[in-house]
């Protein structure tokens, strides 16, 4: 495994690696064997890069995908954009670094809105001998299945090139993803459940809902407010409300007591009565959004004046926040800056837009110090792995939602299926069995008046698989703590892991939750699927039953997800949330022959940047420990 940076004539100056944390893999100059016959140009258009490629290759990434999944015969624009309906590369993630079956992957280090086109075909020289005279109505119209690839890059006159050699796909995003400075170690209660409040909802409906969360013992870990706590959010004042929030600090105080934290909502956009907005003018962009500045956030000015705004909420104790509208739009009405505008830093708009909620999230941290989060943003890019905020979309199709989270894994983001509403208890379920098995465990309830659950008449079946994501926390966590030290995604496409199966290439509604679980939900008012498994021996999670590899046909009201053999998973005792000194009380599920497994399990503080960490390494034999963080009390043959 090696990466190698290729550059081609003079890069332009704002680029993500300018903003990206230090790489934690060695890179080195020079143009790998893989890149063989590799051209480029540069002129009135721009740049453009070519490259052959076997006509079996198959090709993934671009960052956040909701349309396709192996892009094949694609093209695709890298362009941010809010809620993208087709298949034309915008996204609220676009990244330009895909991946390939033949052993590499390339990363274009631009924050312009640059081109891929995948699988064109060359001119011939000459007549090909073989051109047919006739054809069948079926042949005449031709395909896409050429074998170059071919990458545009407008305005610039040089790029760095970033070629990731590796045996498997899982190697070279690993590898990716450590040259972005490694994935995101999310505090402990992050990757507990989520609930985002109504936006109307005043102080006493969000501690009335938070009691009815321990009433019906449903575990949730953060409570999330919408813009209606702010005076102004559209742009932001980030002041609280005193008609709805007359003792901001009071309330605040009464959820973390009762295990809350506490999450708000906000975008960059800043009013005219934000606290500092006249020292913020000079730091902006030409033109308003909402009626509030752009701050140019590449700036370490606008950065110290951003975060001084953020401080009396983090005083207060939020510990998090969803960082929304950072991504434009060119389809839900119009809201945006100009790409010609020109920002204090000397980007352009259209760089500032590819770059916009990465330098957000990069400075929300900032804010938060030593404090870790698990956010939200709705717009990240290229280079973003170590940051911890979850992505989401105010689009809602729930196969689409499937689509996004096994191609966020091939680029260093996260995403979560949030659940919002439902046609009925049913549909609500199956969303709720999606997410649990997703980074983060958002049910996004914006502009609902109660609890979901509760209005679908399903509460001990919402009850039921929120208790199954706390009872998986130990076995995420060490997911990411792999994620923070390898690179190696916690959620990903199967094909990642098993590219050498013709199967996994377009297994596109079935994921690895860790290493060793497959999950595969079905979308409401599918009640049957068929399921792929790769070679080898695997066990249904819920029943223990033994099967082989190969194709299932599966018939059930619940979510299909699989073990692999040889796996001893640490399976909890939920809690319904989580405290600094929370210790879980494990038991050792064994599926299959487990006598030479090991069960990996990490510890820390869970909470702050600065915490040490200790792997803890048991077995069926030595399972017996008995640690601040775990008491492992047995094992249980699958």
């Amino acid at each position: 495994m090696s990466v190698y940076k290729i550059r081609f004539g003079t890069p332009e100056a704002f680029v993500p690696s300018r903003f990206a944390p230090a790489p934690r893999v060695p890179v080195a100059e020079g143009m790998p064997d893989c890149l063989a016959g590799i051209s480029f140009s540069a002129g009135a258009r721009g740049v453009k890069i070519t490259l052959s490629l076997a006509e079996d290759v198959s090709l993934y990434g671009f960052g956040l995908q909701l349309k396709s999944f192996r892009q094949n015969g694609k093209k695709k624009t890298i362009r941010p954009n809010a809620d993208p309906k087709s298949d034309s590369g915008d996204s609220h993630a676009p990244v330009p670094f895909l991946v390939t079956t033949a052993g590499f992957g390339l990363y274009v280090d631009t924050a312009r809105y640059c081109d891929f086109y995948c699988n064109l075909t060359a001119k011939p020289a000459v007549k090909p001998k073989d051109a047919a005279e006739r054809m069948d109505m079926n042949d005449m119209i031709g395909g896409n299945a050429g074998n170059l690839l071919v990458v545009e890059i407008p305005y610039a006159s040089g790029v760095d090139l970033y070629c990731i050699t590796g045996e498997r796909i899982l190697d070279i995003v690993s590898q990716y993803n450590l040259l972005s400075g490694g994935g995101c170690m999310p505090p402990l209660w992050g990757l507990g459940n989520f609930y985002r409040c109504d936006m109307t909802f005043r102080d006493e409906q969000i501690l009335g809902l938070a009691k009815q969360f321990r009433e019906l013992h449903i575990p949730c870990d953060i409570i999330g407010l919408e813009p209606g706590w702010q005076t102004h959010a559209y742009s932001c004042s980030y002041r609280w409300d005193p008609q709805r929030f007359p003792n901001p600090a009071e309330t605040v105080a009464e959820l973390k007591k009762d295990g809350f934290h506490v999450n708000l909502w906000e975008h960059a956009f800043t009013h005219p009565t934000a606290e500092k907005y006249e020292e913020l003018l000079p730091c902006a962009g030409e033109h308003l959004v909402w009626q509030g500045l752009v701050p140019d956030l590449s700036l370490e000015e606008a950065q110290k004046i951003f975060t001084e705004m953020q401080q009396p909420l983090i005083d207060m104790g939020i510990d998090g926040f969803k960082l929304d509208e950072c991504d434009g739009s060119d389809f839900t009405g119009g809201w945006t800056f100009p790409n010609s505008d020109t920002f204090p830093s000397g980007m352009d708009g259209e760089q500032y837009h590819s770059l916009f909620g990465l330098l957000y999230a990069k400075t929300m941290e900032k804010a938060l110090g030593n404090t870790r989060t698990l956010s939200q943003v709705r717009n990240m890019g290229a280079l973003a792995a170590s940051y911890p905020f979850v992505l989401y979309s105010d689009l809602y199709g729930h196969r689409e939602f499937l689509t996004g989270l096994v191609n966020a894994g091939f680029a260093g983001l996260l995403w979560s299926p949030e659940v919002r509403h439902a046609e009925n208890a049913e549909d609500l379920l199956r969303r709720i069995q999606s997410v649990i098995f997703s980074p983060q465990a958002l049910v996004n309830a914006f502009y609902l008046p109660n609890h979901p659950w509760v209005q679908h008449d399903c509460v001990e079946g919402a009850r039921e698989l929120f208790r199954l994501r706390m009872s998986l926390l130990p076995y995420l966590y060490t997911a990411f703590y792999d994620y923070k030290t390898t690179g190696k995604p916690p959620v990903r496409a199967l094909v990642c892991d098993y590219q050498n199966e013709k199967e996994a290439h377009d297994c596109s509604t079935q994921w690895l939750f860790g290493d060793s679980l497959i999950v595969a939900p079905l979308i409401y008012p599918e009640k049957e699927r068929d399921v792929w498994l790769p070679p080898g021996e695997w066990y249904d999670f819920f029943t223990g039953e033994r099967m082989e590899g190969g194709t299932h046909h599966v018939v059930t009201d619940g979510i299909p997800v699989y073990v692999k053999g040889g796996t001893l998973l640490p399976f909890a005792q939920p809690v319904e949330y989580l405290l600094p000194d929370t210790r879980f009380e494990i038991t050792l599920r064994a599926y299959g022959d487990c006598k030479a497994a090991v069960c990996r399990l990490v510890e820390d503080d869970g909470e702050t940047h600065s915490a040490s960490y200790r792997l803890l390494e048991v077995t069926t034999e030595r399972y017996e420990t008995d640690s601040f963080r775990y008491r492992v009390a047995g094992v249980e043959q699958y």
